[in-house]
């Protein structure tokens, strides 16, 4: 095909003429969905018009066509005329709700119609009938029907022998049976391929709507755990210092001074974090430029913060760190973030923290583990139900294939252990992101 084929081919469908029909058909079909006997009856009066008048119209005896034939047929006056063109034309009122009765009920008029001998321009109405049959009906009925509708020509081929040889009325009138079941076919399987795209269209439609309500729950467990990351931690500091400052108070004012100015830097921080997030979450062009995540480089910063609240805090890293990627810091970080601050509200302020970071082997091992509280009053038997913070510390680690450790250290205390998979996907560029 030639490009100027392709063009004509592409430009038809948006042709007036195209658009203007398929307009005129889309507003037929909606005006048949709402009274479809409408058409029904629009389809017998124009077969009563174009096939029935002229039987009913007096005609000149040169104009009725060749003598032979005229011996052929018998004559009825109009009443029996019109009798055999309502019994072949009524049926097809059922036509589309029951296909297999109207055939039958029309070629049970046309056996009679010519067991008289009589010829009837209306005989197109089993046509009509084989046509509906075809769309409408059962498609384990075509085959009996075309059989049928054989048996019922072949007399009529015979009959119609004294103008035109018995094969070539034969062929004639199997062709009209062809082209009336290959039409029904087509616009069937037309029908078929509409209503599949549709379907196919409403999928997607619920499946575009699945994947938006599954993108957007993603995102919400997604702010959900930064948002507990950054207030617990950050809660978790300010009143460890505001119970120490409050117990400073009377003792070392100085200290509460100090423990009052680091709840303000805390706060400050917190609010800070939080300002970011929703201006993420907004999505403003004219947002304010953001800070860049958390990472392994920022644990240390992070050991100080908790330092201020009271627990000593130990830090300790190994292996190449620095150009792990950014999602792996921010994860370990997080982690690392959580553990402190679950310490911190379970051990409390007098205890030691050993903060591990360390990567070989295509592993990054995150072991963050405290000594207890000193008069041993915690409970060192895991919760029945874990907190949002074990859970949010898995949910992490899973997202990088690792896995997470959590119970009673064997010297006491308490320890929790990630261990994430650093190793290169596939295809990656490598080095850090």
């Amino acid at each position: 095909m030639s490009s100027s084929d392709h063009a004509d081919a592409a430009a038809w469908p948006a042709h007036p003429l195209v658009a203007g029909l398929t307009r005129l058909g889309q507003r037929l079909r909606q005006a048949d969905r709402r009274r479809p006997w409408v058409l029904d009856l629009a389809v017998i009066a124009a077969l009563f018009l174009l096939f029935c008048l002229p039987d009913l119209v007096p005609h000149q005896e040169d104009d009725r066509g060749p003598d032979q034939l005229l011996l052929t047929f018998t004559h009825l006056p109009v009443g029996g005329t019109l009798a055999l063109q309502a019994g072949l034309l009524l049926p097809l009122l059922w036509r589309r709700r029951a296909p297999s009765a109207a055939l039958a009920m029309t070629a049970a008029v046309f056996v009679v119609q010519w067991s008289l001998g009589v010829f009837l321009r209306a005989d197109v109405a089993l046509l009509v009938a084989l046509y509906s049959v075809t769309l409408h009906g059962r498609l384990r009925h075509l085959p009996w029907a075309c059989a049928a509708m054989i048996a019922l020509l072949l007399p009529v081929a015979a009959r119609v022998s004294a103008v035109a040889s018995f094969p070539e009325a034969l062929f004639f009138l199997l062709s009209a049976v062809t082209a009336a079941v290959t039409l029904g076919l087509a616009v069937r399987i037309r029908r078929a391929q509409l209503a599949g795209l549709r379907d196919r269209a409403a999928r997607l439609e619920v499946e575009r709507d699945q994947r938006s309500k599954l993108a957007a729950a993603t995102e919400r467990a997604r702010v959900a755990r930064e948002m507990h990351d950054i207030i617990g931690h950050n809660l978790s500091v300010i009143i460890s210092l505001a119970d120490g400052g409050a117990y400073a108070a009377d003792v070392t004012p100085q200290r509460s001074k100090e423990a009052l100015q680091l709840v303000g830097d805390a706060g400050r921080q917190a609010l800070g974090e939080l300002r970011r997030m929703v201006g993420v979450l907004r999505d403003r062009a004219d947002a304010p430029e953001l800070n860049p995540q958390p990472g392994i480089a920022d644990v240390e910063e992070l050991c100080t913060r908790f330092r201020a609240a009271g627990p000593e805090v130990v830090h300790r890293s190994a292996g190449d760190l620095d150009t792990l990627d950014r999602g792996v810091q921010l994860m370990a970080y997080r982690i690392v973030q959580e553990a402190l601050t679950n310490t911190l509200k379970h051990a409390g302020p007098r205890t030691r923290i050993d903060v591990l970071v360390a990567a070989a082997d295509a592993e990054l091992r995150v072991r963050v583990q405290d000594t207890g509280r000193p008069e041993g009053t915690r409970q060192l038997a895991p919760p029945v139900e874990e907190g949002h913070g074990l859970a949010g510390i898995r949910e992490r680690a899973a997202l990088y294939g690792g896995t997470v450790t959590a119970g009673p250290a064997p010297n006491g205390g308490w320890v929790v252990e990630a261990v994430l998979d650093i190793t290169p996907l596939p295809g990656a560029a490598g080095g850090a992101a």
